[in-house]
């Protein structure tokens, strides 16, 4: 099959990704639909399983062929969120602040997700299921690199009404990798450095130019023989966190605010670091299109699958709207 580019395929993604050709990919960039949250009412869909633990083992069944697809140098960012254990949609359902939380849909559905958590007496009521961390273990099993655990900090999460916890405010990014050499940019991601690493450099250049030995040993550093320490700051900017501080979507353009989208913002810097102008960007839960979205922006290509009509249809909508050339 021919690579399908700046196209959204309407299927489920397993037996899209198997007809797709293998290392035709750059990057992956991604949110799969997270267990027990959300009912999309599509036969089919993946987060309704009776058992964590099969909603992981269908997860990385299809990232085997994501890694197939991907070329050897490629990179893969995945976005999830975490389920706690034996709740509702009550007061500890740690809903209200995922990103694939809203558009709850009818009163039948969210008792089918509450009653799936309820049924999963493995974990003690209450307790975080621990499933990103579980499926990122899984993913590491079957030969993928986890270079980064990325916090995706939300500043204005929705309020809960919990009592007895911290609010939930984050979710992760996790970036992999196929082999221990591919693409990264990091000059296209880099932060200002910090007024006090400018300082330090500037305080460390001084003792040299003295001739004063700017070891933090001070004169322990001769007998023990180490170096004198050279401060040399990047001029391109400093190597960035491992957070991204980044506001939930608000309508940035003009999307529907129900729809499960990530801001652009939060996909923007991983698509500049794991892929170049020119490349090839896949979304195999394309869902509202924002990846696809970035990607044109970005002078990327992309293709996009995703198993709802509905959401295919919105895509497309969505892409026309703010891209008239698509």
């Amino acid at each position: 099959m021919t690579l399908p580019l700046n196209t959204i395929i309407c299927g489920d993604c397993l037996e899209v990704l198997k007809t797709l050709p293998e290392d035709s990919i750059d990057c992956v960039i991604t949110s799969p639909p997270y267990w027990a949250l959300r009912d999309y009412g599509v036969d089919g869909q993946l987060g309704l399983e009776s058992h964590f633990d099969e909603y992981i083992t269908k997860l990385v069944k299809i990232f085997s062929e994501v890694k197939r697809v991907l070329k050897k140098d490629g990179t893969c960012f995945v976005n999830m969120g975490d389920t706690f254990a034996g709740g509702g949609y009550g007061i500890d359902s740690n809903l209200e602040n995922t990103k694939q939380a809203t558009n709850k849909g009818t009163m039948e559905s969210r008792l089918k997700i509450q009653q799936l958590r309820k049924n999963n007496k493995q974990l003690p009521s209450k307790c975080l299921m621990m499933i990103p961390e579980r499926f990122a273990l899984e993913m590491i099993e079957r030969g993928w690199i986890l270079r980064n655990k990325l916090v995706w900090i939300k500043r204005n999460a929705m309020p809960e009404s919990v009592q007895d916890r911290w609010k939930k405010a984050h979710e992760y990014f996790f970036f992999f990798v196929k082999s221990q050499k591919y693409y990264f940019n990091l000059d296209a991601i880099r932060t200002p450095h910090q007024l006090v690493s400018l300082k330090r450099a500037e305080y460390e250049q001084g003792r040299n130019v003295l001739g004063q030995n700017p070891s933090s040993l001070g004169d322990k550093s001769e007998k023990y023989g180490m170096p004198a320490r050279v401060v040399k700051l990047n001029d391109k900017g400093a190597v960035p966190p491992d957070f991204l501080d980044i506001f939930t979507n608000s309508g940035e353009d003009g999307a529907i605010e129900h729809y499960a989208t990530y801001p652009q913002t939060l996909i923007s810097p991983l698509m500049r670091a794991g892929s170049k102008e020119g490349d090839i960007v896949l979304d195999p839960f394309f869902g509202s299109g924002t990846t696809g979205l970035v990607a044109i922006k970005l002078s990327r290509k992309y293709v996009g699958i995703d198993l709802s009509e509905e959401y295919w249809k919105i895509a497309i909508d969505r892409l026309n709207a703010n891209n008239p050339l698509f």
